[in-house]
């Protein structure tokens, strides 16, 4: 999705693929961050915003928090843990490959693991 997007188009992209995140490029095809279902319902709706004019790179933007694809899981769930974020994205190099979700850990790791990182999460 690029930064020029609008909220409308976000909603409706997550809605089709049945996610609650997307990542954002911006003109020059770089990660810029992520919008989350979160920021369109607190920052758009909620605000009484037109999601069809909205658009995504005037949404609050945090810290960018990556993962490498070279890294180990307990490093980027340590990162997780430590910015408290649901979704984490995964780049080699400069390229997106993916992302990394609380899901995925929940799926994948030992109950104890998925335990941590929730109650991380939510304090």
């Amino acid at each position: 999705m690029k930064a020029t997007d609008t909220a409308g188009n976000a909603a409706r992209l997550m809605a089709e693929l049945n996610i609650g995140a997307l990542p954002v490029c911006g003109e020059d095809d770089k990660l810029k961050g992520m919008v989350t279902d979160r920021d369109l319902v607190l920052h758009v709706m909620a605000a009484g915003e037109d999601a069809e004019s909205y658009t995504i790179d005037r949404l609050p933007q945090g810290h960018l928090v990556l993962a490498d694809a070279g890294e180990d899981v307990e490093i980027t769930i340590a990162k997780m843990k430590e910015h408290q974020v649901n979704r984490i994205p995964v780049i080699d190099g400069q390229r997106l490959v993916g992302i990394i979700s609380l899901q995925d850990v929940s799926h994948r790791m030992p109950e104890s693991v998925t335990g941590g990182l929730v109650e991380s999460i939510r304090s």
